[in-house]
């Protein structure tokens, strides 16, 4: 996730970062360019149309339809905010949750051995289901000192809550916790795989294609019409603002498109592996 200061408006307006939407649609902005150019070119100079020509009452088409894709992207971007934002907040249950587990087992436990396991485990539900999320296989590195078999190819999240569970059972049959504890304990050890399940909700549930497939065809549409009818106002300056129009409406397209799945690599993304490693941190200082 990109980190930055929002009072700093020079930098906003002059830097071009590398997840802005500029660098991935300048190609299109070229094409658009040109075809604009063209446009203008074949009425003024090959055409010549002039000022009674019905090709320009095409702007009221244009009137009208602006309003219509502003309501449309408005809603297309809050839909992926929502998803972005309901990311942020199950995460956050995940921190609560996993400190607060640790803290009751850290006062109720006075084996080492067992407080050692708790403090390596809950730790590392985090850091699998961000790995898990992010489809990043390759980056899945197990703790040091935990010695704990993972099987790649089932659902690993479900085997860590799985191995919180069966130790949390033992030592109830041990009668290191008692009932009482074992419920409040279940609270926090159910959590994380309510956490999980809704964070797969958001990541396996797009936005329907029909709906982000008519968004494109109509920005296409709407901006490929633009020149014909502006050409008689602005003249060759139609360039410019129809690039520059297609700019604002394509860039709020890509934007809800990255953010409506928050668990990747991108730079708009969740830092929840930031997130993860904060957890780690802070059940080992619950721990010492």
């Amino acid at each position: 996730m990109v980190q930055y200061n929002t009072k700093d408006w020079i930098t906003f307006i002059f830097r071009f970062h590398q997840s802005d939407t500029f660098r991935k649609l300048l190609p299109l902005m070229v094409l658009i360019g040109v075809y604009s150019g063209l446009v203008c070119f074949l009425e003024e100079e090959v055409f010549h149309l002039g000022e009674d020509s019905l090709v320009k009452n095409i702007s009221v088409m244009h009137s009208m339809l602006g309003f219509v894709i502003s309501l449309l992207l408005a809603y297309r971007t809050n839909t992926a905010y929502d998803r972005w934002w309901e990311g942020r907040k199950l995460w956050g249950s995940l921190v609560n949750n996993s400190r607060n587990l640790a803290l009751k087992i850290a006062v109720i436990l006075e084996s080492e051995i067992d407080r050692h396991f708790f403090q390596k485990v809950i730790p590392l539900y985090a850091h699998i289901l961000q790995k898990y999320l992010a489809d990043d296989e390759a980056g899945l590195v197990l703790f040091e000192g935990l010695d704990l078999d993972i099987d790649h190819t089932k659902h690993k999240p479900n085997q860590v809550a799985k191995m919180l569970f069966k130790k949390t059972d033992e030592l109830y049959k041990s009668g290191k916790i008692s009932g009482h504890q074992l419920l409040y304990l279940n609270t926090e050890l159910q959590s994380f795989t309510d956490v999980c399940g809704a964070c797969e909700r958001i990541k396996n549930t797009p936005i329907p294609y029909s709906y982000s497939a008519f968004i494109k065809k109509f920005i296409f549409f709407y901006v490929m019409t633009l020149p014909f009818s502006y050409t008689f106002i602005l003249s060759y300056y139609v360039i410019p603002v129809v690039v520059f129009i297609f700019y604002v409406l394509a860039s709020l397209e890509l934007i809800a498109e990255e953010i409506e799945d928050p668990f990747g690599n991108d730079a708009n993304d969740l830092p929840t592996e930031k997130i993860a490693a904060n957890i780690k941190k802070h059940v080992d200082e619950i721990f010492a």
